[in-house]
């Protein structure tokens, strides 16, 4: 039930979040008297707001690629700009495809993709934060996608092993030092684990394009979203892997993707596993 806020009491909130310095605070009261059940819960989501808690925990939810999202405090909010991962990846996948979604957060990449694959035989997703992973099953329910635990390709039973056609990821590829300079709603808010990648972005997209070449079929994709200060060198790390990199990028999102092929096996030579 959306909370009766008198205009004056409106503007006032308005400018309360303002002054904290959120640009778009007319469209955030909207939301958040929209979430609130009373007067006095509204007036504590928007000291928390003020505070600069994540819009998404307060409200329980991210849009992402037309849909609404369940995000819950600590587990990494999906961001606009990862549009691009999941048309990059569907542009590569063709129909009855298997994917797996690595670093899954919410499980939001895998919840488009779902929409936007012609009847893909297998779906999972996995994260390392147990926290994510159990945010990402109740956004997966409906599909009765299998959502795992663990590090990467780990958890994964070793007969998936060399037949996935598509394995997506949003890894973390901040670097370290960077981190500092994130707005604090993400910095003080999201899992550390979300979102650093390490002394130059790269360390757990490194260890993905490594152990990405064995586990995709002759023909699969992985596709990770990158810094565009980390192309070059993701670009020559996937190549050494065996991998065939191409570079996607959206001037609109501000995003840049790479989606790296496996070579099809040769006709009539033995499979490269």
């Amino acid at each position: 039930m959306t909370v009766p806020v008198a205009p004056a009491a409106r503007d006032a909130l308005v400018a309360r979040l303002r002054r904290a310095g959120c640009v778009w605070a007319e469209d955030e009261i909207r939301l958040l008297v929209e979430a609130a059940g009373s007067p006095e819960a509204l007036a504590g989501l928007v000291e928390r707001r003020a505070t600069g808690e994540p819009l998404e925990y307060l409200l329980g939810w991210a849009e992402f690629c037309g849909e609404r999202i369940g995000v819950e405090p600590g587990v990494f909010v999906p961001r606009t700009r990862t549009a691009l991962l999941v048309s990059a990846a569907a542009a590569v996948t063709g129909p009855a495809a298997t994917v797996v979604e690595l670093c899954c957060g919410s499980g939001a990449v895998t919840r488009a993709l779902a929409r936007r694959l012609a009847a893909p035989r297998l779906l999972a997703a996995v994260d390392l934060d147990p926290a994510a992973a159990a945010c990402a099953r109740r956004n997966l329910a409906a599909l009765a996608v299998p959502v795992f635990a663990g590090d990467l390709f780990d958890p994964l039973p070793a007969a998936w092993r060399g037949g996935l056609d598509l394995v997506v990821a949003n890894a973390p590829y901040v670097p370290t030092a960077a981190i500092a300079l994130m707005p604090p709603e993400s910095r003080d808010h999201e899992a550390l684990t979300a979102v650093d990648g390490g002394p130059d972005g790269l360390t757990v997209l490194r260890r993905l394009a490594v152990a990405g070449a064995s586990w995709l079929a002759p023909g699969g994709h992985l596709v990770v979203e990158v810094g565009e200060a980390q192309v070059d060198e993701l670009r020559t790390v996937l190549t050494e892997a065996g991998l065939a990199p191409t570079v996607v990028r959206d001037g609109d999102l501000g995003a840049v993707a790479i989606t790296a092929r496996r070579p099809a096996a040769v006709a009539g030579g033995p499979d490269e596993n």
